[in-house]
């Protein structure tokens, strides 16, 4: 990758070289063992012009979300989320029952249900056939296509202007960010506001975050790079939220460039937090890659020591997150035996390039595992509860990142 695919410049920096690993969600079957995997190389930069992290675009959307494994209301927090925003939302905007709501990159119906029980009208916008589906078999009514200007413009045609579009975790998943976020602009009223929520880089870097470094992810932003980006279409920040999700994200409220005015406070405090951090230089990018060399060596350390000692490590997830891990640090089924997750889709399956077995979590309760390795760390205080019972045989459970953890959990 020789061109920034926001502003153009040539100049681009390495942050950490992740080595080679296959797509996070191409699961694989049995008989897909003995088949070649392709890899591609995952290795993050930031633009010296204007500060975009990226990964080069090495696969396409089509590739990953043509059929896709991730079903949102898997996750019970993830729901919970998505009814407090649109509560908030309703509330901040007054939206009734004569707003329209669009939700770009709407998975199964996890947000737009919430809107739906509040009588607003809504539409989802999703590229994967499967979980966009199972969307509307819930009563959502979902159009299955990738957002661009002319998605968008169709839509505004068929629909009207939407009084609020949410475009949450997609904004990182897109290579042509100019054109998804004129798509944006293009289905948004002329007053009307858009809400994007990512993961932010300050948070991923701060807190060793680097298996969310993944090839879906094509960018990571700053509050700076995101409104050089949402500018690009024609949307302009005006405020800006701290969350928790995903270990630490930013939810960014925009609106048409000419009904936009003078953003927030908290738009100028995120700004200083990112300047005093080193993020609007290059030199705060230059200590990261050592930090993701010690949180590997910390897991491997640990998961040997354990297979010295005959005990037995399984893993609770198989999110994207957990595979870049997983492969960067090269663990295969003699330190992992196998990880497990609430998602049928992916029973009876292999995580990518590792090939561990993908089992239902009723699994750990039969074996009595010594350790549980939970992959989805950004879930802590959901899974804490849902894996209280292995203290039932004092087991306990390791968090990887931001650093080795090893917990004691009650019952």
């Amino acid at each position: 990758m020789t061109t920034c695919r926001l502003c153009g410049s040539t100049s681009l920096v390495s942050v950490v070289d992740l080595g080679a690993t296959p797509p996070c969600e191409r699961f694989l079957t049995a008989g897909q063992l003995d088949e070649p995997e392709v890899t591609y190389p995952l290795h993050l930069r930031v633009c010296a012009g204007c500060r975009l992290a990226q990964i080069p675009p090495l696969i396409t959307p089509e590739e990953t979300f043509t059929e896709y494994a991730y079903f949102s209301s898997y996750s019970t927090s993830w729901v919970e989320h998505a009814g407090r925003f649109v509560r908030e939302a309703a509330d901040r905007l007054g939206l009734d029952d004569g707003s329209f709501v669009v939700e770009v990159a709407s998975n199964d119906g996890y947000l737009l249900r919430h809107v739906i029980e509040r009588g607003i009208r809504c539409l989802g916008i999703e590229p994967s056939g499967n979980v966009g589906q199972a969307a509307r078999e819930k009563g959502v009514p979902t159009l299955t296509a990738f957002l661009g200007p002319t998605t968008g413009a169709q839509v505004r045609a068929e629909h009207g202007p939407a009084d609020l579009v949410v475009a949450n975790n997609v904004y990182a998943h897109i290579p042509d960010i100019v054109g998804f976020t004129r798509g944006l602009r293009a289905l948004v009223a002329d007053d009307g506001w858009v809400s994007v929520e990512v993961q932010h880089l300050l948070t991923l870097m701060e807190h060793n975050q680097y298996d969310t470094i993944y090839h879906e992810h094509f960018q990571y932003y700053t509050v700076a790079s995101a409104r050089q980006a949402l500018a690009s279409g024609g949307l302009s920040l005006v405020d800006v939220e701290s969350l928790p999700t995903h270990g630490g994200s930013i939810r960014l409220w925009a609106r048409p460039q000419e009904a936009a005015g003078e953003p927030g406070e908290r738009v100028a405090e995120l700004l200083a937090a990112e300047k005093a951090a080193g993020l609007h230089e290059l030199s705060g990018y230059a200590a990261f890659a050592g930090r993701v060399d010690r949180v590997r060596r910390d897991l491997l350390r640990f998961l040997v020591e354990a297979a010295d000692q005959g005990r037995t490590v399984v893993g609770y997830g198989a999110p994207g997150k957990g595979n870049t891990l997983l492969n960067h640090c090269g663990v295969r089924p003699d330190l992992l035996r196998y990880t497990v997750d609430r998602n049928p889709y992916k029973h009876g399956r292999f995580t990518p390039g590792t090939r561990i077995p993908i089992l239902a979590p009723e699994r750990i309760a039969e074996d009595r595992p010594d350790y549980v390795l939970v992959l989805p760390w950004n879930l802590r205080e959901e899974l804490v509860g849902q894996l209280s019972f292995v203290h039932a045989w004092g087991g306990r459970l390791v968090f990887p990142i931001p650093d080795l953890e090893i917990v004691e959990v009650n019952p």
